[in-house]
């Protein structure tokens, strides 16, 4: 379809007419940015993207994903640095996936409550760190005003049973969920660790071309495979280089608008980037409450929906983002969406080496998506989204040109939730319970306490930890799932 024809979709159809990133490579404690003022530069990029700055000022809503830093209302803030001081300021909280702001704006754009929108999110974590490191005090700005909306999330992401059992940490939920899927699919310890450090390995490789990376320091499987002091054990089998670094001064923006509004104002048609998906589910259950811990239904219900709606296989799609906070994410959405499980599912490195700006990298992943594709316009670009603990799922498609149908923008809450088996956790249990899921948590380097979510007789579950080194190190050796164990509680033995 070429821009002549154009005129035949639905004004109102949503398009994404510029993306805008911002960084800062610090050493210097004290030195450097806020996140508002990183937030800020994003969006500017975001205007000047458009090659039609006018944009910016028609921005009806500035919505900002909620990150470590305290701000009350920095959509408003944005809102007046970019020209646009009666838009909208929204703040989302934590535990709303980045997809559900994205697909805020497509939905208020099509059914005509907005012409365009803004979408932001970053952080100054390295910044921060640094000052506090060297005893330096940064003071971020304030604001004496609240958001016009503030979303907050609903549902349950870790069960009370879960932290009372030891599950102390991010990683341990994905290292258990990881633990669970090797056992599935029959790999022995050896194996599954050879798997995740060549995944990992390739995410390297692809950082290492990437503009934007903040890690891009080539790291081999065998490096990234093997604890060492470069590479500290966190949760078995995971080592720092696993996982999601967010250390990091990052910032981008998204600006979304109609199409009507990107002519009217003047958008270079080679910069105007079309949704064709736009899927999300809230629904959410907590990992002890899920019956096949390496799988995640959700994903699998949106993965369905979008192929049926581009009308091929999602392994069809030419460049793929998947989100990528820990191996156990990228390797159950492959499956879920049924992509190549030796793929190298990312064209930015992902969040390891470019860099995890907490809740914001959905944003990152999303700018260099359009960027890739306004380059190479025979393609369409897939970015998928995790909240949580792999609690609420999000997926875009995204293309040069329109598809041969509307936008498919939905939650599918009622279908996942359908498509999930549940199990119950309890509390206090004491019995004999069947190992469904293990990770070890380390003293420094040393293995130091074994974790696990069991089955119980009776087909409910427990969670406990064992405070024993010389199971701990056997565990990192030997397979403990399908292990009768000994529950007391939130501890056992075997």
């Amino acid at each position: 379809m070429t821009t002549s024809s154009w005129q035949v979709l639905d004004p109102r159809t949503p398009v994404v007419v510029g993306v805008g990133v911002a960084s800062q490579p610090l050493d210097e404690p004290g030195a450097g940015v806020e996140a508002l003022e990183l937030m800020i530069a994003a969006a500017e990029t975001a205007g000047n993207d458009t090659d039609a700055p006018a944009v910016l000022r028609e921005v009806g809503r500035v919505a900002v994903a909620h990150g470590s830093w305290a701000y009350t209302d920095p959509g408003r803030v944005i809102a007046e640095r970019i020209g646009a001081p009666s838009a909208q300021s929204v703040l989302v909280q934590t535990g709303i996936p980045q997809q559900t702001l994205l697909n805020d704006a497509h939905a208020a754009i099509r059914d005509g409550s907005l012409d365009a929108s803004l979408i932001v999110g970053g952080e100054a974590a390295r910044r921060a760190t640094l000052a506090r490191r060297a005893g330096v005090t940064v003071v971020d700005s304030t604001q004496d005003t609240t958001p016009d909306e503030f979303q907050v999330p609903t549902g349950e992401i870790i069960t009370r049973i879960e932290i009372e059992g030891g599950v102390a940490s991010a990683m341990m939920p994905f290292a258990l969920i990881d633990s669970a899927l090797r056992h599935a699919e029959g790999r022995t310890l050896d194996e599954h660790r050879d798997e995740i450090a060549r995944l990992w390995a390739g995410f390297n490789a692809v950082a290492g071309q990437f503009p934007h990376a903040a890690f891009p320091e080539p790291r081999d499987a065998a490096f990234i495979r093997e604890p060492s002091e470069a590479n500290r054990p966190y949760a078995f089998p995971y080592n720092k280089w696993h996982c999601a670094q967010m250390n990091v001064d990052q910032a981008a923006a998204i600006l979304v608008c109609s199409l009507d509004a990107a002519i009217r104002l003047g958008v270079e048609p080679e910069k105007i980037v079309f949704p064709l998906v736009a899927l999300e589910s809230s629904f959410m259950l907590p990992l002890s409450k899920r019956r096949d811990m390496h799988r995640w239904p959700g994903m699998e219900v949106l993965g369905r929906a979008a192929g049926a709606h581009l009308g091929h296989a999602l392994a069809d799609i030419e460049l793929v983002e998947i989100y990528s906070c820990f191996p156990a994410a990228v390797r159950v959405q492959q499956r879920a969406l049924g992509l190549p499980v030796d793929g190298v599912p990312t064209i930015t490195g992902g969040e390891p080496f470019a860099g995890g700006p907490w809740n914001n990298f959905v944003l990152q992943t999303t700018a260099a998506m359009i960027e890739r594709l306004r380059v190479e316009r025979d393609a369409k670009g897939l970015v998928s989204t995790v909240s949580g603990l792999l609690n609420k799922p999000g997926l875009a498609v995204y293309a040069a040109e329109p598809g041969d149908a509307p936008l498919l923008l939905d939650d599918l809450a009622e279908p996942a939730e359908q498509a999930t088996s549940a199990v119950e956790p309890i509390a206090g249990y004491r019995g004999p319970a069947q190992v469904a899921a293990c990770t070890v948590t380390y003293d420094v380097m040393d293995p130091a306490k074994c974790t696990v979510i069991a089955d119980t007789p009776d087909a409910k579950r427990c969670v406990a930890t064992a405070d024993d080194a010389v199971l701990a190190r056997r565990a990192t050796c030997e397979e403990l799932i399908g292990t009768t164990v000994e529950i007391d509680g939130t501890s056992f033995t075997v």
